[in-house]
């Protein structure tokens, strides 16, 4: 058989001896021991791990590398809105593509083959951010998938005009109608922007993925429409279809109070995408004693069975003034967050940021290392499938659709040898 590339000696499972894998037009086609085939490009993984590429199913960025521009004071939820509004009205064309640029090519570099991006389309900025990242989409298309998301992150209701602006933004060519209805001035604007919402939805027929929340409490109830929302899902026949991001509020409830509502998630079949980078951030700034972690309770969920994933979110600005794009270190931080230490719990965090992810995002059916699946891959440089959350290594090889995309190799030397006349410094080793 002849093959356009052959991955060799690849470590997919711990409790599976290592295989090669054989691709061609872009597709996983075989995955077996010690292959016998013609390729036209051979990657020896020598051991190491591969994984199915990683997924940001939530991710700013026309707001990214804001953190130096109108340096924060304060850190908290309050500052970073009004920092980031005076910020958005002064957005250019050329400044949005190159910052953007910089956040897309980490990703690349750290393994993610599909990105879900959450462009705010507003009075403020208008529709910029759909714009570029439309350009981005093409530009990228050979290393990442990129879907967009049409975001009211100033509200719909309380900013009239956002909405035909939204309309705008899915005729153009954007993906997925986003929802923040916590930012209305009453319980019932925020209803009614969820059920403007799934009409937009419906009309293109397109998925929704709303900031369901964002709070350390659930006494506000624009806080708290979870369950409304779930509700809202399976009435519109939208099972399947639904992501919510942050779902920070949830953390707030008793056990006995959560349990409803993973039971509505469930049934509604909701992905629910954890920030941990944000939200564990700008969470508990009030608390004097005992502050709160602010994130979503993903231990419930995940053990009630609702679809999980995380995500990075912002990328250096008010919000969040860290982050490189890198999926295995917001994993390995969640796991600190939620306590998920055993073999067992952190194999679950990595399924969040890969299985998971393409489910929340709807390319889950495409998706894995299995036979017929895209050959959306990364090599990571370690030799245990459960030491790749702990190592947080590099990523030698990334793959796209059978095709290399990028080839990372770092040299390290330790100079135990002190005595030795001839180190050079200030060049590779």
């Amino acid at each position: 058989m002849d093959v356009d590339l052959l991955v060799r000696q690849a470590r997919i499972s711990d409790s599976r001896p290592l295989m090669d894998i054989c691709i061609k037009g872009g597709r996983i086609v075989l995955i077996e021991e010690n292959v016998a085939v013609t390729s036209r490009e051979i990657v020896d993984a020598a051991g190491r791990v591969i994984l199915p590429g990683f997924v940001e199913p939530h991710l700013h960025l026309e707001k990214a590398f804001f953190h130096r521009r109108m340096p924060t004071t304060e850190g908290t939820l309050e500052e970073a809105i009004q920092i980031t509004g005076i910020l958005k009205a002064r957005q250019e064309r050329t400044d949005v593509l190159e910052r953007s640029r910089r956040v897309l090519d980490m990703a690349v570099q750290n393994g993610t083959i599909a990105i879900r991006a959450h462009p705010d389309v507003d009075l403020i900025q208008g529709l910029i951010g759909v714009e570029t990242l439309l350009e981005l989409r093409d530009e990228y298309k050979d290393l990442l998938d990129l879907q967009i998301i049409a975001f009211p992150q100033e509200g719909i209701l309380k900013s009239p005009g956002t909405y035909d602006l939204m309309a705008e933004a899915m005729s153009m060519g954007a993906d997925v109608v986003g929802g923040c209805p916590y930012n209305e001035k009453s319980w019932d604007e925020t209803r009614q922007h969820i059920d403007l919402v799934f009409a937009m939805a419906q009309k293109f027929d397109a998925h929704v993925d709303m900031h369901a929340d964002f709070s350390d409490e659930a006494s506000d109830p624009r806080f708290t429409t979870t369950a409304y929302v779930a509700q809202k899902t399976i009435d519109a026949g939208y099972q399947g279809r639904v992501s919510l991001g942050h779902v920070t509020s949830l953390a707030a409830l008793d056990p006995e109070e959560l349990k409803p509502i993973i039971e509505l998630l469930c049934k509604a079949d909701i992905s629910v995408i954890t920030l941990p980078a944000t939200d564990l951030y700008l969470s508990g700034r009030k608390d004097l004693k005992n502050p709160r972690r602010g994130v979503a309770p993903v231990r419930s969920l995940h053990a009630g069975g609702v679809n999980v994933a995380y995500s990075s979110n912002n990328i250096r600005n008010a919000f969040t003034p860290f982050g490189k794009a890198d999926m295995l270190l917001i994993g390995n931080m969640l796991a600190h967050i939620v306590q998920f230490g055993t073999d067992d719990q952190q194999a679950a965090i990595l399924e969040m940021g890969t299985k998971n992810a393409a489910r929340s995002i709807g390319i889950g059916k495409e998706y894995g290392i299995e036979v017929g699946k895209l050959a959306d891959l990364v090599i990571v440089d370690t030799y245990r499938v459960a030491d790749a959350l702990l190592d947080i290594p590099s990523r030698p090889w990334v793959i796209k659709r059978g095709k290399i995309t990028v080839v990372t190799h770092h040299t390290c030397k330790i100079l135990r040898d002190q005595n030795c006349q001839d180190h050079h410094f200030g060049g590779s080793l």
